[in-house]
């Protein structure tokens, strides 16, 4: 072997033990490797197998679905009707609510604004009465000094 130096007893101990601790570490790893794939090899399998129980059961859903399929046309033919007809009956009842509710948002709202008005008219008031006592605070101070 080229790779390991001659002594007098054999080949260099500190060589060969290093070349041994080299393939130990790369044999470890080799089987560290090999063991994540496999663990990665049984989940992708499990993951496969979930997979094509998916596919088989939504085919098995798409069949049922083609069968009833017409069944439920029918059906929501049958509901569309009674939905529009009984829209049609409701239009007016749900019509006339909706103005009188409009009217009443339109009064609360002329109250509101009616209240406002009156907020600052008295704030203005109060304000005034403020700076009457500022003025006569000032007045008092000149006096004073």
């Amino acid at each position: 072997m080229d790779k390991f130096n001659y002594e007098a007893n054999g080949y260099n101990k500190a060589e060969v033990n290093k070349f041994v601790n080299d393939v130990i570490a790369e044999t470890e790893g080799i089987i560290k490797k090999y063991q994540e794939q496999k663990k990665e090899i049984e989940s992708l399998k499990d993951k496969l197998n979930h997979y094509e129980q998916l596919e088989n059961t939504l085919k098995q859903s798409l069949i049922n679905a083609e069968k009833t399929g017409d069944n439920i046309k029918q059906l929501a033919r049958e509901e569309a009707d009674s939905i529009i007809k009984d829209a049609k009956h409701n239009a007016s009842r749900i019509v006339n609510e909706s103005l009188l509710k409009a009217e009443k948002i339109e009064n609360q709202a002329d109250v509101l604004e009616r209240n406002v008005k009156i907020f600052k008219r008295k704030l203005k008031i109060i304000v005034e009465q403020q700076m009457a006592v500022v003025d006569e605070i000032e007045t008092l101070d000149l006096y004073e000094k």
